[in-house]
């Protein structure tokens, strides 16, 4: 019997010493593309622009715009936000009540309280037209309704500092940039929120060059949030606006890949300084909200796959090889691109506000969480099951 064993002992010794190469290489790939990908957010944490909360004059129109479906829970907050804004002594506000079945209207009124600078569209709740989706169809009649030079989409869960908006619209002009969306500091409360919500903006200020998403028209270098959009009402009606991504979930990428198809130009910021959004408030929230759209953000379908197995590689798999690796060499691999996704983490984090210590740690478990959701998301798409606030996505 123990000749038995000393024999599957020598066999297992043989196997590891002959995947070891292989398991070395891929180790190393994973630590030096994650080593690369935080020298990068490095150098774009220095480029990346970023409002402050500083008191500034804009004189032209400015029209703040906010889609409202059934945010009855949310909307004051946001509204009180908006009505407290300060360096705009020609704003309008218009709220959109898109078909709400709760008390969304009537906290606008009782909050706007005859002010104004306030007016409350009813939307019938029904279907979209043909080839369009909700978010894209109340953003669109919203800029309808506008009459200011410099359009502001606001969420309704969206909460600004005083002088948000003037500062976010006097950075946009200085820089001569026909759009300007700065990503707010995503608050994650619950541990799913807290595993998730700051790949928000980690993604994109690891993966997108900063300076080059302003000065090229490449539509494939676009990133934008729906939650904070600033962009000129000129060049939003040249390039078709919401019109332009009708049928497009994520409209706010949209929005900015048909202005740089146009000619103009616009860039992501970091909002974390002027407005704080929390997007999602537990487990069952996070998973529809994030199937329901990220599938649309990486296509074609086989791209997809091998975004997830890039991703897999630099920052789930360095741990893994950390442990359980066959020698010191991929050990030492795994250890050096796991520290690497580490500092990546940590230094977004720093910039935004979030936690570090322990959820910059566990970047792993983020990205394979990430990587799960684009999955499922892919095959809801597939399978027709995708919906969003009670309506079926395409």
């Amino acid at each position: 019997m123990s000749g038995h064993w000393r024999q599957l002992s020598a066999r297992a010794a043989r196997t590891v010493q002959a995947l070891s190469p292989a398991t070395r290489a891929l180790a190393g790939t994973g630590a030096l593309t994650s080593a690369l990908l935080t020298a990068h957010a490095a150098i774009n944490l220095a480029l990346i622009r970023r409002p402050q909360n500083v008191a500034t004059q804009v004189t032209e129109r400015v029209s703040i715009l906010i889609p409202a479906r059934n945010e009855a829970d949310r909307i004051a907050d946001t509204l009180r936000g908006v009505l407290a804004q300060e360096g705009l002594p020609n704003l309008e506000i218009v709220v959109l009540d898109d078909g709400s079945t709760d008390d969304t209207a009537r906290i606008v009124k009782e909050i706007a309280d005859g002010d104004p600078r306030v007016r409350l569209m009813i939307g019938p709740n029904e279907t979209p037209p043909e080839a369009w989706l909700g978010k894209s169809w109340a953003c669109y009649r919203l800029a309808q309704e506008s009459t200011g030079t410099v359009l502001v989409f606001i969420d309704a869960d969206v909460h600004l500092a005083p002088h948000a908006v003037a500062s976010t619209v006097r950075m946009m002009r200085d820089g001569e940039l026909d759009l300007l969306s700065p990503y707010p500091h995503q608050i994650a409360v619950t541990w799913a929120e807290r595993l998730t919500q700051p790949m928000v903006t980690w993604s994109w200020m690891n993966v997108l060059p900063a300076r080059l998403t302003e000065t090229k028209h490449y539509p494939s270098m676009a990133a934008a949030i729906g939650q904070f959009l600033v962009v000129d009402a000129r060049a939003y009606r040249i390039s078709g606006g919401h019109a332009a991504v009708s049928d497009m979930i994520l409209e706010d990428v949209g929005v900015l890949r048909a202005l740089k198809r146009a000619g103009f130009r616009g860039t992501p910021a970091d909002g974390s300084a002027v407005a704080r959004c929390r997007m999602y408030t537990g487990p069952s929230a996070i998973y529809e909200g994030y199937t329901k759209s990220v599938w649309s953000a990486f296509r074609p379908e086989p791209a997809a796959y091998g975004l997830m197995a890039f991703m897999l590689l630099a920052y789930v798999a360095p741990p893994v090889f950390a442990v359980a690796g066959p020698d010191r060499r991929t050990r030492m691999w795994g250890l050096a691109g796991y520290s690497c996704g580490v500092a990546g983490r940590v230094l977004v984090a720093r910039r935004t506000g979030e936690r570090i210590w322990p959820d910059c740690y566990t970047q792993p478990a983020s990205v394979a969480a990430f990587v799960g959701l684009l999955a499922a998301s892919l095959r809801g798409h597939r399978a027709g099951t995708l919906t969003w606030r009670g309506r079926l996505l395409p």
